[in-house]
């Protein structure tokens, strides 16, 4: 009883000591807090102190002094605080709650594709001329992302134990989604005129009336954030413990989840989709955890994860305003997105988070496509020549088809040179685009398949490792500092590839070379050169924007034979050397220690095969702009068709490749004539499909 009796003060000082060490670092992040937010309220292009606009603001009267003051203050500069602050907090607080629904650190309402689903519901308002009301437009934003993340639930479910397989699944939902939505913007450039620096993350609000209908909105989903405080430090402990102390776990889960998208929503319906706000937060807080243990308890983390957002919105907005004032002066300054930032901030994060991780058992959670039981050598020639005749009919088709349906006879008199002139304009506009279709998916297919065998992971490829978006940032900072010539922006866009490729296999190689970790690292690698890319869209001129977002997405519009020349030089030395590899490709895609014992030089051929990957990429960005999944999906289709040798599937993987883009480009070019969908927008919605149905099968036949 004595030794009780002495322990319990101890206990108590203890507790006592955590309050007030959690309750002195609220308050210093708030102090933090405060002298960002007056720092922020100097800048602009007029030079006024915070002191001065907030007198104008409380001073009574019609002073034209204080009149000019008072509209900037009202009109700009404490709308664009207030909104950092409240989608700051909405946004941390969010991504504390997604984490403590999923028990996964690498929740939020980004890898769930909260944002992305409401983003895509408010464009396509905006597309349909439908004009909305504030709260009505996150309603509607609401019920966009509540569908995007109960699709990415579904397929991923809550991955206690498997936290990278809900990243997978949220980032190809988000890019099918985002795809779509890109398509709105181009289709009804005139209905959406503004929305794309929307679309990346901006503070820039005109008045305070957009924010006040949503305050009590947000102040209600975390008042009931933290009614559920209690029974969430429940669930903290397991799903089944929380079950047994009586907690109703599908109900807890539902409501936090509710209130996450209440809160995500009324974010991207103020500012736009702040990229990794809701990642960024509850980590540091979580990091915090460690030296502050009351963090640990789901009310003090959801305080300090609002605290954290709105310092990382804040703080993101003042550096970047801060940074290009002193570069390129106010008016520039002012029109930066802050997003850009963000994401930029949460790819180092979601980085660093995939590192630190533990591999789920890598084929356990994401295994290949079962193989057919038996491939004969008749199977396999019949199939690469059915493919072949596809692609010519697909070529054919791609002549034929578009604003204006030609016959095969035109085709037969353009080849002999006896064509009328029409004909033999729109003939010479569509053969070098169909060559481009076709060889550039071609060239990323083999890219995939090469990645694919290196890293033994099924879902790695081009574009889902960032190879394929740093290529593109490279040529768009080749366009805008140098020119629009084919051999300048090859030269970018090699650049870029190969620097993303560096990157994501140092850090994940450095870490086990865990596949699943591969594939996570090269998302935080998209993310930033995503991020890269709307940062010099938006600070360039109008021409060149207009090129870099049709490039981007993924178009042959406008691509002489002269453009060609990359993709076929590069094509003429990767294939012979890849039909010279063949063998080694074969064995190092089995396992790490079979090409030790048949003496193959693993780390020689793995250099060699990402080198030929990143530069085949590299030129089809060029060709073709960014397209996503053809890596991925012709490499799977060619090895569930005849296999994993090498010397078949490597083939055939180019030949569906080639069939897939031009399939789409003609598709694009064909189904809204006269008007045009780029080729890489309709892979990109095509895409995600066949990976959401790849990973839920994985997924199945996980124990």
């Amino acid at each position: 009883m004595k030794t009780a009796d002495a322990v319990a003060p101890r206990i108590s000082e203890a507790s006592a000591r955590a309050r007030w060490v959690a309750v002195g670092a609220i308050l210093l992040a708030a102090a933090t807090l405060v002298m960002l937010s007056a720092v922020h309220l100097t800048q602009g292009t007029s030079a006024a102190s915070p002191w001065d606009l907030l007198a104008a603001v409380f001073t009574t009267g019609d002073a034209e002094a204080t009149a000019g003051l008072r509209a900037l203050a009202l009109d700009s500069r404490l709308p664009r605080l207030v909104g950092g602050l409240v989608v700051g907090a909405a946004l941390g607080v969010a991504g504390c709650a997604l984490q403590a629904m999923t028990r996964n650190p690498l929740a939020s309402p980004d890898t769930l594709a909260v944002n992305a689903g409401a983003h895509l519901a408010l464009t396509g308002a905006a597309a349909f001329g439908i004009s909305l009301p504030v709260l009505s437009s996150a309603a509607l934003a609401f019920l966009g992302g509540g569908i995007a993340a109960g699709i990415v639930l579904t397929l991923a479910g809550f991955s206690e134990h498997a936290p990278i397989r809900l990243v997978l699944a949220g980032t190809v939902v988000a890019m099918g989604l985002a795809s779509v939505t890109a398509a709105l913007l181009m289709l009804y450039a005139q209905s959406t005129q503004g929305l794309f620096l929307w679309g990346s993350g901006t503070l820039n609000l005109s008045g305070i009336s957009g924010l006040l209908p949503l305050l009590p909105v947000v102040l209600a989903a975390a008042i009931a954030l933290v009614m559920l405080s209690r029974s969430t430090d429940v669930l903290s402990l397991g799903t089944d413990t929380a079950q047994s102390m009586g907690v109703n776990v599908a109900f807890l889960r539902g409501a936090l989840l509710i209130c996450a998208v209440v809160l995500s929503a009324a974010a991207v319906t103020m500012v736009g989709p702040l990229g990794f706000v809701g990642l960024c937060a509850p980590a540091i807080v979580r990091l915090a955890s460690a030296k502050v243990i009351r963090f640990g308890r789901f009310s003090w983390a959801l305080g300090a994860s609002a605290l954290a957002g709105a310092l990382i919105v804040i703080g993101a907005d003042v550096a970047v305003r801060a940074l290009v004032f002193a570069v390129a002066g106010p008016n520039l300054a002012v029109a930066i997105p802050t997003g850009v930032v963000t994401s930029l901030v949460g790819a180092v994060f979601l980085v660093v988070l995939a590192l630190r991780l533990r591999s789920a058992g890598g084929n356990q959670e994401i295994s290949a496509l079962p193989l057919p039981h038996r491939i004969t050598l008749s199977r396999r020639v019949v199939l690469s020549s059915a493919a072949v005749v596809l692609l010519i009919v697909l070529i054919g088709a791609g002549l034929l088809l578009g604003d204006w349906w030609l016959r095969i006879g035109d085709i037969q008199l353009w080849l002999s040179g006896e064509a009328a002139r029409s004909i033999d304009i729109t003939l010479n506009f569509r053969s070098p685009r169909v060559a481009a279709a076709v060889l550039g998916g071609a060239v990323l297919a083999i890219a995939g398949a090469l990645v694919q065998t290196v890293t033994r992971n099924p879902l790695a490829d081009p574009g889902i490792l960032g190879v394929a978006a740093a290529g593109g940032a490279g040529a768009i900072v080749a366009l805008i500092l140098f020119s629009s010539s084919a051999w300048t922006m090859s030269a970018g866009a090699a650049a870029g590839a190969a620097l993303a490729g560096l990157i994501v296999f140092l850090l994940a190689g450095s870490h086990g070379s865990s596949p699943e970790k591969v594939v996570l690292v090269g998302i935080g690698v998209m993310t930033a050169a995503q991020a890269i890319t709307q940062l010099l869209i938006a600070t360039t001129n109008p021409y060149n924007q207009a090129m870099a977002i049709s490039f981007l997405g993924g178009s042959t519009f406008g691509t002489t034979w002269g453009d060609l020349g990359p993709i076929v030089l590069v094509l003429l030395l990767a294939v012979p050397l890849v039909a010279l590899m063949r063998r080694e490709l074969d064995i190092i895609s089995i396992d790490d220690l079979t090409p030790r014992i048949l003496g193959v030089r693993l780390s020689w051929v793995r250099a060699a095969a990402l080198i030929m990957a990143v530069l085949l990429s590299a030129t089809a960005v060029i060709g073709i702009g960014v397209i996503s999944f053809v890596g991925l999906a012709a490499p799977h289709m060619a090895r569930m068709l005849v296999g994993r040798e090498h010397r078949w599937f490597l083939p055939l993987s180019a030949l569906l490749g080639g069939a897939l883009v031009s399939l789409s480009d003609t598709f694009g070019r064909t189904v809204i004539a006269p008007d045009q969908l780029p080729a890489g927008l309709v892979v990109a919605v095509l895409g995600p499909p066949y990976l959401l149905w790849l990973l839920k099968r994985s997924t199945s036949k996980t124990v």
